[in-house]
């Protein structure tokens, strides 16, 4: 979604208000929200009708679903197949459309004439490809590395794993609202008068 409003923004910035109207990103907002409920619920409800036997302690910090498909003492090939489905949806077609947003934003950048304006343009994608190149690249780096073999390369694997699906579930959200509030002007301006309010309180 935000790929493509860049890509609206700087490839037709004439018609932004037009196409990016409030009614637009209210139903792209709700539909991501929606999409990702739906996937959550589901993958859930078919971990949930798993049988589990043995040990029930699952060696990671949430209840994270591959954590928990590794305990169950029972065909699994249900879940894989609609965790294949769900990751080519959510993972390889955003990734896709962001790639392809791009090639038409450097394009377009490319062919403005001044280097302030390319400047200018390749600054308002900075904050999105921020966002994208660490949620992405954690999920890369956890699914792409090479397995360890020994036991005690093993457990180094699983604690770097329980550390990365962390820092892509909970810190890349948590940094979100911040690295795309800090490129807006008015919000800058907002947290400087509270730093400096602090530190004039803080030196009577």
């Amino acid at each position: 979604m935000m790929a493509f409003d860049r890509y609206v923004a700087i490839c037709n910035p004439l018609r932004y208000p037009i196409i990016m109207s409030k009614t637009s990103y209210v139903s792209m907002a709700a539909g991501s929200w929606i999409a990702g409920s739906v996937n959550s619920v589901l993958q859930t409800s078919l971990a949930m009708r798993l049988p589990f036997c043995g040990d029930n302690v699952i060696n990671h910090f949430t209840c994270e679903i591959l954590a928990v498909l590794k305990l169950a003492c029972a065909d699994i090939s249900i879940n894989v197949v609609s965790m294949v489905v769900a990751n080519m949806i959510f993972l390889i077609v955003p990734v896709l459309f962001i790639f392809v947003s791009y090639v038409f934003i450097l394009s377009t950048i490319l062919r403005i004439p001044s280097a302030e304006g390319r400047c200018k343009a390749f600054s308002t994608c900075s904050s999105h490809l921020t966002v994208v190149i660490i949620f992405y690249g954690t999920i890369l780096f956890m699914y792409a590395k090479p397995k360890a073999k020994d036991s005690s390369g093993a457990d180094k694997v699983q604690v770097t794993d329980k550390i990365i699906s962390l820092f892509y579930g909970v810190v890349t959200p948590m940094l979100n609202p911040l690295i795309y509030s800090l490129r807006n002007k008015d919000v800058k301006a907002a947290v400087k008068n509270i730093l400096c309010q602090k530190c004039s309180s803080a030196g009577m």
